[in-house]
């Protein structure tokens, strides 16, 4: 019955992708084919940029967390202390992580677990990444207050996780267009140590607007300062879906004056083709090579232009090019070309 289940609602979840639904109303229907089988008080959906394995949009059931608690979640996330954070769960190449099954001194030590689910009074939690071919494109977070999830329900959950890993990833390659409209100019945001913004640029507020739903704001600053702290090299960098079906490119890194590195600048901006190309290589699982001929495909360089610029045969780019039809569907060059420009997805 388990095996049943799941088989049904991978079918429905792939058929929804395929009709060209966008990431929110993908996760909003598994939402409610999963909560069938495995019951929470509340959940929340990520998009991830497979790249920095940043959460890009969040999405939760009919009872939403607390708008209150999103900025500690979001800090929780990309802070680099939480244990079993989606970004920890899809490095590690497992697919479902139940909290009980940690070590007690790391929930302790969670801000999510001390300052999110312990005040809502819930104390369970699951959490499943969504990865296919070697790279997360989402992940999902259930909590409940009351008997812990049990090995039926992570089964269940594992049994699901392929399928929605492919429609997340289908139904993100659907958003990879060009932002519309006209330059609103540089998007700045001073952050404090916090997180909360001390100085803005006019700009933000278009990108207020935008962010309202998915990927609020507050949230997504209080995640980009947190990130940047956070990282070795001290650069937060992520693609970000806002919900609307396109990609936004988010970076913050800290501001040093006279010593002082407590305050953080994020920039906000539409994500550039380039990056689109790079999160269709990813999608379509492109090997190295097979990328380099496509970039020399949609530089306009003929196939022996390509062989000789790549050090192969002829032959040799005529496979790659065989093989790059067959992950993309595309039946031609300049098919290919217009799939990695974004113009036919």
């Amino acid at each position: 019955m388990l095996e049943v289940r799941a088989e049904r609602l991978c079918r429905e979840i792939l058929a929804l992708a395929g009709t060209g639904a966008d990431v929110t109303q993908v996760h909003d229907r598994a939402i409610e084919l999963v909560d069938r089988t495995v019951r929470s008080d509340l959940t929340c959906w990520a998009l991830i940029d497979p790249g920095s394995l940043t959460f890009g949009s969040m999405t939760s059931g009919r009872n939403r967390i607390p708008r209150e608690y999103e900025p500690l979640l979001a800090e929780s996330e990309c802070g680099g202390k939480d244990p079993a954070t989606f970004a920890d769960l899809a490095r590690s190449g497992r697919i479902v992580v139940r909290a009980s099954d940690l070590p007690a001194a790391a929930i302790g030590r969670s801000l999510r677990h001390g300052a999110v689910w312990r005040p809502l009074g819930l104390d369970r939690e699951v959490r499943v990444a969504f990865s296919a071919d070697g790279y997360c494109w989402g992940a999902a977070g259930f909590v409940r207050s009351g008997s812990d999830f049990t090995d039926r329900e992570l089964e269940f959950l594992t049994l699901a996780a392929p399928a929605l890993a492919a429609a997340t990833r289908a139904a993100a390659v659907h958003a990879m267009r060009p932002y519309p409209g006209s330059d609103p100019g540089p998007a700045v945001v001073l952050t404090d140590a916090a997180g909360q913004p001390i100085g803005l640029t006019d700009a933000v507020r278009r990108w207020q607007d935008r962010l309202a739903g998915p990927v609020r704001l507050a949230v997504l600053l209080r995640a980009a300062t947190s990130g940047a702290r956070s990282s070795r090299t001290g650069v937060f960098r992520a693609r970000v879906h806002d919900g609307h079906g396109y990609w936004v490119l988010v970076r913050a890194t800290a501001l040093v004056t006279d010593g002082d590195e407590s305050r953080t600048v994020v920039t906000i901006e539409p994500a550039p083709a380039g990056e689109f190309t790079d999160l269709l290589f990813t999608a379509y699982a492109l090997t190295a090579r097979e990328r380099d001929v496509c970039l020399d495909v949609s530089g306009g360089l003929s196939t022996a232009e390509i062989a000789r610029r790549r050090h192969i045969t002829a032959n040799t780019v005529q496979d790659h090019l065989k093989s790059v039809y067959a992950k993309t569907g595309a039946g031609s060059r300049a098919e290919l070309a217009a799939r990695l420009a974004g113009r036919q997805v």
